[in-house]
């Protein structure tokens, strides 16, 4: 169900609740696309923490300005010389927030995870084996449809965005993100 949704397009929290704890389980719903994972017996004061959590990280789609003030005795941000044509497109990784402008992504974990990655070598090819063992994990056993639904969602929500980044598959070999043509 879960990989149904994201393969569907949904972005909203996906938080699984079940009866079966194992590891393997865990992280099989984890990466079909889950963003949280409780298994029974549970208080009902956690399922609210991990909900409220949720509702933090997930969706957060803000049209406020995305340079905020700095905090007071901390240092001012910098400010570019020129103004970039269009959206500007930028990642922050400490902070796992991504934004096109002043529209900030709201990405799942993974998809985070994989921007970030492509990001960091920006204009390199990234290889798919390289992708699954730095975002999954390197004894990842499942099939690597996970990584192309994850790279088509996010590839989805930037054009949705008009970002002024392309990310371009490598065929048979990986992905890379790259300025996209009249952004540079």
């Amino acid at each position: 169900m879960c990989r149904r949704l994201r393969d569907g397009g949904y972005d909203g929290g996906i938080l699984i609740l079940t009866a079966r704890s194992g590891e393997l389980d865990r992280v099989v719903g984890l990466d079909v696309g889950a963003d949280d994972y409780l298994a029974k017996p549970f208080s009902l004061s956690e399922l609210l923490a991990r909900v409220r959590a949720l509702l933090r990280r997930s969706g957060r789609v803000t049209t406020e300005p995305a340079v905020a003030p700095a905090p007071t005795g901390g240092p001012t941000p910098p400010v570019p010389a020129t103004a970039p044509a269009g959206p500007a497109f930028r990642v922050e990784a400490e902070a796992r927030r991504a934004w096109v402008g002043s529209v900030e992504l709201g990405l799942t974990a993974k998809e985070f995870d994989v921007l970030v990655l492509l990001d960091e070598r920006r204009g390199a090819v990234v290889s798919r084996e390289t992708l699954m063992a730095e975002v999954w994990d390197e004894n990842w056993f499942g099939s690597t449809k996970t990584l192309d639904a994850t790279i088509g969602r996010l590839r989805q929500k930037l054009q949705d965005q008009d970002a002024p980044v392309a990310l371009t598959t490598v065929r048979g070999v990986g992905f890379r993100l790259e300025d996209a043509p009249g952004h540079a």
